[in-house]
């Protein structure tokens, strides 16, 4: 299915994260590695259901024009560290949620790169104070990957970019989701 090792010590801290945390190979489609407990819960999908698989299966018929632009340019663009953007993803069950999804780099001391790390978080339903409380626990979780990377070789690229309004993220991310509910999925 793959055939990326990730550090037992890596893997651990992650699953132990509040927040939704994968890891995909940077190879051939970039398939899933890792997700943690937040992933699935915020998802719905076992841990089996998605390793091996691109995440673009949350997406299911979603048009996500822009979002997907913005991630194949992220992955293709070398010098690109990190991403930011929004999407609509659905859950194992077929409910839809807004999905402000960061995305990063992960680059071995030697020059090769594993691993893209990502975070997901559901801004659907959510309060600028949870978004809020969100970016923090990221920018802390991002803060302390660092030196765990650092034993195996690894290197986070970029930071976090703190956002810049998040009242207008959760405006922008209730008006897509009112979008949603009136559009017919299957």
């Amino acid at each position: 299915m793959h055939d990326l090792a990730i550090p037992s010590h890596l893997a651990a801290y992650l699953d132990k994260s509040p927040i939704a945390l994968a890891l995909a190979s940077a190879g051939d489609d970039n398939p899933l590695i890792f997700v943690n407990h937040g992933f699935r819960e915020l998802t719905g999908y076992t841990t089996e259901e998605v390793v091996g698989q691109n995440c673009r299966l949350l997406q299911r018929d979603a048009e996500n024009g822009e979002a997907r632009e913005r991630i194949r340019e992220f992955l293709a663009n070398d010098r690109q560290l990190n991403v930011r953007t929004m999407l609509i993803n659905f859950r194992k069950d077929g409910s839809p949620f807004v999905n402000l999804l960061y995305m990063s780099k992960l680059r071995l001391l030697g020059g090769g790169m594993p691993y893209i790390f990502a975070s997901q978080f559901d801004v659907s339903r959510s309060h600028p104070e949870r978004l809020s409380a969100y970016d923090t626990e990221l920018a802390r979780t991002l803060g302390r990957l660092t030196p765990i990377l650092a034993e195996s070789g690894i290197v986070l690229e970029g930071s976090l970019t703190a956002i810049a309004n998040t009242a207008s993220t959760i405006a922008q991310a209730k008006l897509t989701l009112s979008d949603l509910d009136q559009a017919p999925f299957p």
